[in-house]
């Protein structure tokens, strides 16, 4: 009999180092010692976000095609969905969050990190165009590295699709609330992040659009200590509150509750 712990027991803090026991982490995923959040799954969010059973998924056919014949792309694409359960990286579905109804999408960083494509932006386009249809909130929970490469311009004709249907959403009394968890970055947050009527940001998240090294590369310039930071960005008033995961729940109830579309359509 092995006296080595199972794999996968302990795990390093990837901020303080400390080696913390899987059940240290806790249902947040939460450092003990240094505070540091885990990014989440999107098992794993819809869990700590929604009402039990209330999360309906959105019927929707898209899939991820490597119409540029991107070398290895497709492997990825397998390798990903084999690795994670999902076929892409958004689910979207309608939910009740404190009783409250909305149509929720939520990406996952761990699917090609997040990634911004064709098939992510058709999800995202159809669970706003149901939030029109259904007269409900629209909520997206981000977590991406940017637009997807291996896509190329395609990738980038999304954030443009995505603002456009955004805007006509926009032009009725339906609310958008963007929530931006660790990362947001690149097209995501340069599109569609920042266009909520209320905008939250998870305590701990790094949001920006280039990363920190890529611009010390770039500019001979040193960048403070709290760089990107959700801390940093509501200081200056670029979201409107930085909210700790174990609280996001209840803030986004209250966040429905004032706006009152849901319940006022669906009775």
């Amino acid at each position: 009999m092995s006296h080595y712990p199972a794999s996968g027991t302990w795990q390093a803090c990837p901020k303080c180092g400390r080696h913390v026991h899987q059940r240290q982490w806790g249902t947040y995923q939460q450092c003990p010692y240094c505070h540091y959040w885990q990014r989440l799954t999107t098992a794993q969010r819809l869990e700590q976000l929604v009402d039990e059973e209330s999360f309906q998924p959105l019927t929707m056919t898209e899939r991820p095609v490597n119409q540029l014949g991107f070398p290895d792309y497709t492997n990825k694409l397998r390798r990903a969905q084999r690795q994670t359960g999902l076929n892409e990286a958004v689910v979207c579905g309608t939910a009740l969050i404190e009783q409250q109804p909305c149509i929720l999408a939520v990406m996952d960083s761990h699917f090609m990190m997040g990634t911004l494509n064709t098939a992510v932006t058709r999800r995202l386009l159809h669970a706003s165009e149901q939030a029109r249809a259904q007269r409900l909130p629209l909520i997206i929970v981000t977590a991406s590295g940017g637009a997807r490469m291996q896509e190329g311009v395609y990738a980038l004709v999304g954030m443009n699709l995505i603002l456009a249907e955004l805007a006509r959403l926009a032009a009725t009394p339906l609310p958008l609330i963007t929530v931006l968890t660790d990362p947001t970055m690149g097209g995501v947050s340069a599109s569609f992040a920042f266009k909520g009527d209320l905008i939250i940001a998870e305590a701990g998240a790094k949001i920006g659009f280039a990363g920190a090294r890529v611009i010390q590369q770039t500019l001979p310039v040193k960048l403070p200590a709290d760089f990107q930071t959700a801390d940093q960005l509501f200081k200056n008033g670029m979201v409107d509150a930085v909210v700790e995961r174990p609280q996001l729940r209840s803030t986004l109830g209250q966040a429905l509750v004032n706006y009152g579309i849901g319940r006022s359509a669906h009775g």
